[in-house]
């Protein structure tokens, strides 16, 4: 994997400015100003091996203060007289909604997937508190650029420095063994407060809904495994032909695994639909519910269809008693999925942990049956189901545009959500006298 050295535009790139109390950056080309040593700084870096890219917070461009045209011609100066390997641009305002805004380490990790950057391994240069927020969240060594700017930064960075100049000495003076401790405080800062990591996570992720087009969407996420729906799903996606919606959804999603559900409540009409279902394509796996609506149990279904080969995911199931009959019925030598509705389960006011624990321990008996973790509520149910030993996940629209916030640094999503609280307020118009002027006088 390569290093990288991230750098702020503004204030450590090109001169910023100080306006209203608060740093600002050019208004046009003729304000566009490379600061001295910059161009030799990033020449050091260059052939020491670093891979150099900018990571800037635009936000005037969607306030409208400033043409997206005027920012690129700056950045078509930068390239031109700088040995940069890429500029990325958050060309948003801060918000829920952005994931690359400064201190969100989204640009960072951006570029990390593009050039397989080992971001524990690189450095995050900027001049405000932002910036090292970013490196910090995107676990970088970062090293301040200190202009007394009014303010003071939310987090202390490694190092500080007056320039770039100072910097890339910083950068170029680190020693093996200096990485070596670096890492050493990581891992016993890690072990004091431990924040999880998607890319760690055993748990495979299955995307649960009806929208064709929410589903292609998914599919086009790398760490959603597979998908699963059911006929109420179907409904409230508006769906009225079954079979020809799961041709749709198949010939769009080949090679991932997709749970169809039988509907059928007498038996040996499930065993006929479970049996059609499975010639719909080769990743299908049919749902079976665990009884039918009068309570009676599957496990005839079951055991004929795992017995055929056909791959079942076993749905509905609360109780540990029900995944110790279901194991009973599959057979060993065909895979099959155990669907424990954990998530309704603490609707009842009870701790799935527990029982989840418990029916991974009877599934073992059954090596190639894997146990889901169905109706999470929240984030931490993702968490939570890789540390009990589930083999998967279903995961709703809603939950899975949260996944952006997992490992996210908590100091600086308290910081986002008071931004919020008075961004919202401003916005409304909210008012309260205090008496404060009278008291003045």
């Amino acid at each position: 994997m390569k290093r990288a050295v991230f750098l702020d535009r503004d204030g450590v790139l090109n001169r910023a400015f100080l306006a209203d109390g608060k740093p600002r950056p050019p208004l046009d080309l003729s304000q566009f100003e490379i600061m001295q040593g910059v161009a030799e700084a990033c020449q050091r870096l260059k052939e020491a091996g670093w891979l150099l890219i900018v990571a800037t917070n635009q936000p005037d461009v969607a306030r409208g203060i400033q043409p997206r045209q005027t920012v690129e011609a700056m950045h078509d100066r930068l390239r031109a007289e700088l040995p940069l390997d890429a500029i990325k641009v958050c060309w948003e305002e801060d918000g829920p909604a952005c994931t690359c805004y400064k201190p969100k380490p989204g640009m960072l990790l951006e570029a990390a997937r593009e050039f397989d950057i080992d971001l524990d391994a690189s450095i995050m240069v900027g001049d405000r508190w932002r910036d090292v927020g970013a490196g910090q969240n995107a676990g970088c060594y970062t090293i301040l650029v200190n202009h007394g700017w009014p303010e003071p930064p939310l987090k202390v960075p490694d190092a500080v420095c007056a320039d770039l100049l100072q910097a890339a000495d910083i950068i170029l003076s680190l020693t093996a063994e200096d990485w070596r401790k670096r890492k050493g405080r990581r891992a016993e800062k890690r072990g004091a407060r431990t924040m999880p990591n998607l890319k760690d996570l055993k748990v495979k992720i299955f995307a649960d809904g009806a929208d064709l087009a929410g589903m292609k969407e998914m599919y086009a996420q790398p760490h959603i495994k597979g998908f699963t729906t059911n006929p109420t799903l179907m409904k409230k996606a508006g769906v009225t032909d079954y079979k020809a919606f799961a041709k749709q959804v198949l010939e769009a999603i080949p090679d991932r695994p997709i749970s169809f559900e039988v509907f059928a409540d007498e038996l040996d009409e499930m065993e006929a639909q479970g049996r059609e279902i499975a010639t719909w394509g080769h990743n299908v796996n049919v749902k079976i519910p665990v009884t039918n609506t009068r309570g009676v149990f599957t496990g005839p279904v079951i055991a004929k269809l795992s017995k055929a080969g056909v791959v079942l995911n076993i749905t509905a199931v609360f109780t540990v008693d029900q995944v110790k009959a279901i194991a009973e019925a599959l057979a060993p030598e065909t895979p099959a999925i155990v669907s424990v509705f954990a998530g309704r389960v603490a609707d009842a006011g009870v701790d799935p942990v527990p029982l989840m624990k418990e029916c991974h321990e009877v599934l073992k008996a059954r090596p190639k049956a894997e146990l889901l973790w169905a109706s999470p509520r929240e984030v931490l149910n993702i968490i939570q189901a890789d540390e009990v030993g589930c083999g998967i996940i279903t995961v709703t629209n809603d939950i899975l545009g949260k996944l952006k916030t997992v490992g996210k640094d908590l100091d600086a999503f308290s910081l986002e959500t008071v931004e919020m609280f008075h961004k919202d307020a401003t916005a409304a118009g909210y008012s309260i006298e205090t008496g404060k002027a009278e008291a003045a006088e």
